[in-house]
């Protein structure tokens, strides 16, 4: 410990990088405190992020029934489309407790919690702004403020006509329509959750394909299952100009560099996302962030000032709670020294729309381009047991193995529990598993993670041919 300084890490946010990494130093032995601007603990990831948004999807789930006849969850029927109002209730429980869950985390740890808007005076002391103003300094900084939407251009978001993701969990009443401008995981997620409480969605994206990052087969599915639900996908359109027209009622009024025209009772504006590094005068403490406010770090997440450190969704890619946990432990395992591996890069990815996808591995369209030779065995929820009980009969999952040594390369699913089901996979692949354990081993009957043994089935079948 170095008693020049009040604290030996501070961590700039209390998401799930700077929670991690606070806790990680904690338990090594050293004075930790965590500086959160926000009024409560969790950051972007329980405030306006993953946790509401997952909380969301869920609620809509049991209020409509969208998981199916028989799904388990479908316990609460409402007298026609629920309301906002009860949907948020949900949302607002959950929140509740996970904030309950972390400051009781960071209290059992002797970890200080300093309320207050961080700023660098130098780059070891920072100035923290709340109800008063405190300088703090520290040996070592770790820098985990996350992230937020990137504004509207040309006109201001309101709240109530225009909206980011983080307007959505003040929304009185459902709209009628809804424009979603960006069909990213953010954008697809909530334009799936609006459809399926019968709002009339209309996604538009300037790329001809959305999500190309996923295996093109599910997300064919998840294209084909949105439109059922009346999602109108404009592709390949850029919006030109958003305006807000009041006249009878409020109302969003875009136009596409095409020509097209198009109105809805509110517009979803969700391009993408900048870092808050913005008010941290990263300048006086060496620090340059890039033009969408990220950090550059080392394979330590150590900036380019030594005793700085970086995590989470502030250095970009993958920007998923789970990677930025991990990312966060393991920045304060190196701070102080501590022998640490490399993340692993079997991680996987989860999109929470309606129906949620998965994956972990490369995706079928880039073992084509890498020419690395593959086979794929695939397995449909209605052939499972579990997927006719779930009253889910468009699940997929899918597994592609190397043809020469039938090493698992890659799974992706969709459908119901896809994001549980994929961690099977996970293990799998991270232990340098093939083909022969999933045709050796037996799965407990009835589950979805049956579908594993179909699918390796059926790819053994086609490497006979």
């Amino acid at each position: 410990m170095n008693e020049a300084f009040d604290y030996d890490l501070i961590c700039i946010g209390s998401g799930p990088a700077g929670q991690r990494a606070a806790v990680q130093a904690a338990k090594l032995g050293h004075r930790v405190a965590v500086a959160e601007k926000a009024r409560c603990v969790g950051g972007v990831c329980v405030d306006t992020g993953t946790i509401p948004s997952k909380t969301l999807r869920e609620a809509v789930i049991v209020l409509t029934g969208t998981g199916g006849p028989l799904d388990p969850r479908r316990r609460i029927r409402t007298e026609g489309r629920p309301t906002a109002e009860q949907l948020l209730s949900r949302v607002e429980e959950v929140m509740t407790r996970e904030r309950a869950v972390i400051e009781d985390q960071l209290q059992r740890n002797d970890i200080t919690l300093l309320q207050g808007e961080a700023s660098f005076l130098d780059p070891h002391r920072l100035q923290i702004t709340g109800e008063g103003t405190n300088a703090v300094s520290a040996a070592r900084i770790l820098i985990a403020v996350g992230t937020r939407p990137a504004a509207p251009p040309g006109v201001p978001a309101d709240g109530e006509v225009v909206i980011t993701s983080d307007d959505v969990f003040r929304m009185k009443k459902l709209p009628r329509t809804l424009a979603v401008v960006g069909a990213g995981v953010i954008g697809v997620e909530y334009a799936s959750m609006f459809a399926s409480l019968g709002v009339a969605v209309t996604l538009i994206e300037r790329r001809d394909r959305p999500l190309e990052f996923l295996d093109h087969e599910i997300l064919d599915e998840l294209l084909h299952q949105m439109r059922s639900r009346n999602v109108t996908f404009r592709l390949g359109e850029t919006v030109a100009s958003i305006a807000v027209e009041s006249n009878p009622t409020p109302r969003a009024v875009l136009l596409l560099e095409s020509g097209k025209r198009i109105v809805s009772d509110v517009v979803l504006f969700s391009a993408g996302r900048v870092s808050a590094t913005d008010r941290l005068n990263l300048g006086v403490a060496g620090l340059l962030a890039d033009e969408r406010g990220r950090l550059k770090v080392d394979e330590t997440f150590c900036t380019t000032v030594p005793h700085i450190y970086a995590a989470g969704d502030v250095i970009g890619y993958p920007s998923l709670a789970a990677t930025s946990s991990e990312q966060g432990r393991l920045a304060a395992c190196h701070a102080f020294g501590l022998e640490a591996g490399a993340m692993s890069p079997h991680f996987p990815i989860g999109i929470y729309a309606v129906p949620e996808i998965s994956m972990v591995g490369p995706a079928e369209q880039d073992l084509t381009r890498d020419r690395v030779p593959y086979e794929t065995g695939l397995a449909r929820y209605r052939e499972i047991a579990r997927g006719q009980i779930l009253g889910d009969d468009s699940g997929l999952l899918k597994m592609l193995f190397h043809r020469e040594d039938h090493r698992l390369l890659g799974v992706h699913a969709i459908g119901t529990g896809a994001t549980e089901l994929i961690h099977i996979g996970q293990a799998v692949l991270a232990l340098g598993g093939g083909m022969t354990y999933f045709l050796q081993n037996v799965f407990n009957y009835p589950t979805l993670a049956e579908c594993y043994k179909v699918a390796a089935l059926d790819a053994s079948n086609k490497l006979r041919r």
